[in-house]
């Protein structure tokens, strides 16, 4: 970085163009976090035919193989503030990498179901930990002009993870022939599809080492110093006087900070803030509408109606990039239209297109594994669930991250988002888990189940998601 004293009295603008080029490695760097949180809960597709048939799984077990991992990441996102603030937020990034590349290594290398359940929660807590730090640490060390095209990277980093995963998934299985066949080494492909997520893992343990501590932190900790020269790099600030006017800044917020607690978010609606309530319940019908079961389980789905297990893999590789490019156009948009009006087109369009899947699937024949959709069902069952990624790429997905990171006052933001993050959590293990069961009830019944959620959401949203587009954090109030 050049320091010529020369362009101290540079202009803002000028200041703007710096910051923006020196931040965007920063921000990518650690939005590789969200990478790795879409890359592991979606590796599991490729292989849940294969671990469920030799381990010898009932729909139960298969569930909670899918699904444990979650659970890790509930524990992971509720801890991930209390460890960054102790040990800083690179040294935390550089955890969750750990975690996350013990968990593909354990993964690929299990002997029993027990093994795999085990090195899942490991790297569920890895993820966890990810899903918090990496957009925590961009918005504390993004200017200001560019801070929410920067935060919004990690939303796309995680539909991306999403996707290179179910490549990966499909390239590894046409490869051997089958997820069960032999691959490279002597072990099966669906272990290398484990196998293979240890490369991002490195990846972002390496990065976040390139990257600088969060200016926050380093001020809480009283060194100042070093805020003052990561200020400097990251802002492209050259002028002693501001710097110091920024470091003061960030110390007096600090000084003026209460940390929340569990106990400001009592409120007379059983018990919490409406608020919180409001929180939460975004965060559980984003899962409820069932969005993770076409990620996790669609390769099973499509085989299980008729598709090879080859053209399975495609088709679930097509879906993920459906959801990419509508993620990028949710981002261009959610500026304009606002926030609660993309809530209710997703929640209209998933009622209809999931409602659409739940009469397909009525139309099938036998059960289980023999199930069967006849022509044209089994097309229109297909362009009805990319419909369905559509309409909640376009909103439940992101708007869902949106307002829990902007809709709680000040006061309580950090212990209400880790509320509803939780939750949120929870509610992806509750429905991942209990979709093999529903799915031997019938996958009509499934479906139709979400498109109740999918109805339900859109009641919800109406009446009490307030519009957060164009307000002050500030003016935020329960």
């Amino acid at each position: 970085m050049n320091l010529n004293p020369s362009k101290s009295t540079g202009t803002a603008k000028e200041e703007e163009g710096h910051a923006t080029a020196k931040v965007v490695f920063i921000a990518a760097a650690a939005a590789i976090g969200g990478f790795l949180f879409g890359f592991d809960t979606a590796v599991i597709n490729g292989a849940v035919d294969a671990v469920r048939h030799g381990f010898g799984l009932d729909a139960a077990r298969t569930g909670f193989a899918v699904s444990c991992a979650l659970i890790g990441s509930a524990v992971g996102a509720w801890y991930a503030g209390p460890l960054a603030d102790r040990l800083g937020r690179v040294r935390t990034m550089q955890v969750a990498a750990l975690f996350l590349l013990m968990s593909a290594i354990g993964s690929g290398l299990v002997h029993g179901i027990w093994d795999l359940v085990c090195w899942r929660l490991v790297g569920g807590i890895g993820v966890g930990v990810a899903s918090v730090i990496a957009p925590a640490y961009i918005a504390e060390v993004s200017p200001a002009n560019v801070r929410g095209r920067l935060g919004s990277m990690q939303q796309l980093a995680i539909v991306l993870g999403i996707f290179v995963a179910l490549l990966s998934d499909a390239w590894l299985a046409n490869t051997a022939g089958g997820a069960s066949n032999m691959l490279w080494a002597h072990l099966e492909a669906w272990r290398w599809m484990f196998l293979v997520a240890s490369v991002p893992a490195l990846m972002y343990g390496v990065l976040v080492t390139s990257v600088p501590e969060s200016p926050r932190y380093l001020v809480a900790r009283g060194r100042l110093p070093e805020a003052r020269k990561v200020l400097a790099e990251v802002l492209d600030m050259h002028n002693d006087a501001a710097l110091d006017a920024k470091v003061n800044d960030i110390a007096h917020s600090l000084n003026a900070e209460v940390r929340p607690k569990l106990s400001d978010l009592r409120g007379p609606r059983a018990g919490l803030l409406p608020i919180v309530w409001t929180g939460i319940f975004l965060s559980v019908f984003q899962q409820f509408v069932g969005i993770n079961v076409i990620f996790y389980y669609s390769s099973t789905l499509w085989h299980s109606v008729g598709f090879s297990e080859k053209d399975a893999f495609s088709i679930t590789v097509a879906t993920s990039v459906v959801n990419v490019l509508v993620t990028l156009v949710a981002i261009a948009l959610v500026d304009r239209i606002g926030r609660k009006p993309l809530l209710i087109i997703g929640s209209v369009g998933m009622t209809v297109t999931l409602g659409l899947m739940a009469w397909c699937f009525s139309q099938a024949s036998g059960s289980g594994a023999s199930l069967v959709l006849p022509a044209p069902w089994g097309m229109v069952a297909l362009v009805a669930a990319n419909a369905y990624v559509v309409c909640f790429g376009l909103s439940w997905g992101p708007m869902v991250w949106v307002l829990l990171g902007e809709m709680f006052p000040n006061n309580i933001r950090a212990i209400a988002l880790a509320v509803a993050a939780a939750a949120q959590w929870l509610a992806n293990f509750a429905i991942t888990s209990t979709f093999p069961w529903l799915s031997q009830i019938g996958l009509s019944f499934a479906y139709g189940l979400y498109a109740f959620f999918a109805f339900l959401s859109l009641i919800f949203v109406m009446r009490a998601v307030r519009e957060t587009r164009g307000i002050e954090l500030e003016d935020m109030h329960a």
